[in-house]
């Protein structure tokens, strides 16, 4: 007899319910977040497992429970909570809500509509490396990047000088000049000599010359604020370069792990000849792809779950095409930073986005189409295990031929 569990996943106890194939409530129980709790979940799955057919439905896709779940060698069945959300109108018109309650509607809506959903298949350890490394990173930059922002915030406040010098505010040369003048005052007499000799000591490689940057500091509008006001905004200055200076050295220490996990996977080939420089976006693209070739049927299925595929609405005479919002966003993000780099490497991706832009298309949705076009040849090598070859590519070879100089130029 088959049996369907629903686990409503806790961050102390989870509830979980099972249902046989009709229906019925078997048992309810709730297990705690903790070694004893686990383990008699797993032991009393152990037993119903013994019994027939189980599979656990579960509104997340990785994480300690679900890894547990998955080394004890259960079938389980994620479920987006959008998918829960709306089934739950079934049972209850009222739209009452409980552990206990979700836990009945994810098994069974996994008994009813189980065929709708995929069973987890559980990612290789390089895959796992590597995925963690690369998101990470990617939330260290944007908090790096928000940070930055805080800071040019601060500083337009109370001294608008520094962040007039250097191109990006965030830059070594830029937080380090910050860091030891950070109020107008401490910079009111700095000379051209001084800032020659800051420059060298912090191996400045810009373009920009010391009597330039001087002169900059000195156009830059005057503070109006007072000395006090200026100490305390230039401590909380201090204070973001601190945490700036950090942040950036663990992204560059990120960096270099995420380059080295794709050295070591099995499927780095498939993705790093996609680019001819920058491993760390190659890191990204096969973190996210990750190396369950079931998990995407298709191309389009690749292109829908990396958002680079527009929803359309239709009904009777009325038909609307829309951004489509609901994705991965992180394969987003990889699929639109490979289109976005081979529009200037590769001569049939850049004549797709410039074919795009011609149409009216903006620079953001003529990025996501090229995305859609990669996602055909991307889901073929992936799935095969095979380098990218221009040669068997028929869109370059055809435009290889009837361009042969654009194409010997690339």
């Amino acid at each position: 007899m088959p049996f369907f569990v629903g686990l409503d996943w806790a961050s102390r106890e989870h509830a979980v319910c099972v249902v046989d194939e009709r229906g019925r409530v078997s048992s309810q129980f709730t297990v705690s977040h903790g070694a004893s709790g686990l383990g008699d979940l797993v032991m009393r799955l152990k037993k119903l497992s013994a019994r027939g057919e189980l599979r656990i439905a579960i509104e997340r896709p990785s994480g300690l429970l679900v890894d547990t779940l998955v080394d004890a060698g259960f079938a389980v069945v994620p479920i987006n909570p959008a998918a829960i959300k709306a089934c739950r109108t079934r049972y209850s018109v009222a739209k009452a809500k409980s552990d206990p309650g979700d836990a009945y509607v994810l098994a069974d809506v996994l008994r009813t509509d189980g065929h709708r959903f995929r069973t987890l298949t559980p990612l290789s350890d390089q895959t796992k490396t590597l995925r963690a490394l690369t998101r990470l990173r990617d939330d260290l930059v944007a908090q790096r990047v928000a940070l930055a922002n805080q800071l040019r915030s601060l500083l337009e406040e109370y001294w608008p000088g520094p962040t007039k010098l250097f191109t990006d505010l965030d830059c070594f040369t830029s937080l380090a000049f910050i860091a030891q003048y950070p109020t107008p005052q401490s910079a009111e007499g700095i000379t051209e000599k001084q800032m020659r000799l800051f420059l060298h000591a912090h191996s400045y490689t810009g373009r920009r010359t010391a009597a330039e940057l001087v002169e900059r500091l000195r156009a830059a509008p005057r503070p109006v604020a007072g000395e006090r006001e200026c100490e305390a905004k230039g401590q909380c200055a201090r204070a973001l370069v601190a945490v700036l200076q950090s942040m950036i050295a663990q992204i560059a220490s990120l960096t270099a792990a995420c380059e080295q996990a794709l050295a070591t996977h099995e499927d780095a080939e498939v993705v790093t000849p996609l680019f001819r420089e920058g491993r760390l976006c190659a890191a990204l693209l096969l973190s996210e792809l990750g190396d369950d070739r079931g998990r995407f049927v298709s191309a389009d299925h690749l292109a829908a779950e990396g958002g680079v595929a527009p929803v359309t609405r239709a009904s009777g005479k009325h038909r609307a095409v829309a951004f489509r919002f609901a994705c991965n966003k992180r394969l987003r993000g990889a699929l639109t930073t490979l289109a976005d780099t081979t529009r200037h490497t590769m001569p049939w991706a850049r004549a797709i986005y410039e074919r795009a832009r011609e149409r009216g298309c903006k620079y953001a949705h003529a990025i996501r189409i090229l995305a859609r076009a990669w996602c055909r040849v991307l889901w073929h090598v992936w799935q095969q295990r095979v380098a990218y070859d221009p040669n068997k590519h028929r869109a370059a070879r055809e435009l290889a031929q009837a361009s042969p100089n654009l194409g010997a130029a690339a």
